[in-house]
């Protein structure tokens, strides 16, 4: 369960003081894929830093399964990040002079994997997203666009964490390509009961999300 209470982050502008996101509350529970939609500049990608502690709130609390997260010293976050949270970006991010079996087994080593179990781990979670066989020794340019999110997905999930952060996961794919990583994801939710969050402009991709929030000025609200 992600349970977020109060968070408040705020920036200095030439304009005067933004705040980004402003007093947000929610839960989410394991296996449950929620959809964050909101324009650009609302506060998504600020929110979505903050939970996956790539910057720090002003005040607030983020907690995981009972475990307080907003305020760990920078080894703490450093740990969350390789172990309990995993991302999914727009352009895909992988590293383009490794396989899509090493780009996956990377994770694992980040995460302290035991080494003997690395390469089983990486074939399984190809497997898992459809690709598994030949393609695994692929590098990424020789792959498709849809082929490489589905690397990033395998990878995301690797490790077994607790929470997935998906920042506009289908932003790069053409339409039917996009509907099959939606569907990755929330299956992959599912089975491995992760909990994923997935910023989104696109209303479609937030319709087929258990539960669709929206962000405007900073502000979180539930959408009916």
């Amino acid at each position: 369960m992600l349970s977020v209470e109060n968070l408040n982050k705020s920036f200095k502008s030439d304009g005067g003081e933004v705040h980004a996101v402003r007093d947000v509350n929610f839960r989410a529970g394991d296996g449950e894929m929620v959809a964050i939609v909101g324009a650009s500049g609302s506060g998504k990608s600020t929110l979505l830093s903050l939970l996956g502690l790539l910057d720090a709130p002003d005040d607030g609390s983020i907690e995981m399964n009972g475990t307080q997260l907003a305020h760990l010293d920078a080894q703490g976050r450093t740990r969350y990040r390789s172990r309990q949270v995993g991302f999914v970006f727009q352009s895909f991010n992988l590293i383009p002079n490794l396989s899509a079996k090493e780009n996956v087994k990377l994770a694992l080593e980040f995460a302290d994997w035991p080494k003997e179990d690395r390469d089983a781990r990486a074939e399984a979670m190809l497997a898992m997203v459809g690709l598994g066989g030949e393609k695994g020794n692929r590098r990424p340019s020789k792959l498709s666009g849809g082929e490489q999110q589905r690397v990033a997905i395998a990878r995301a999930f690797a490790a077994q964490p607790q929470l997935i952060l998906a920042d506009e996961p289908t932003g790069s794919l053409d339409r039917a390509t996009g509907q099959k990583i939606v569907e990755l994801l929330r299956n992959a939710a599912s089975t491995l009961k992760t909990t994923v969050l997935v910023v989104t402009h696109d209303e479609k991709v937030a319709q087929q999300a258990d539960r669709r929030l929206e962000i405007e000025d900073g502000v979180l609200t539930e959408i009916a």
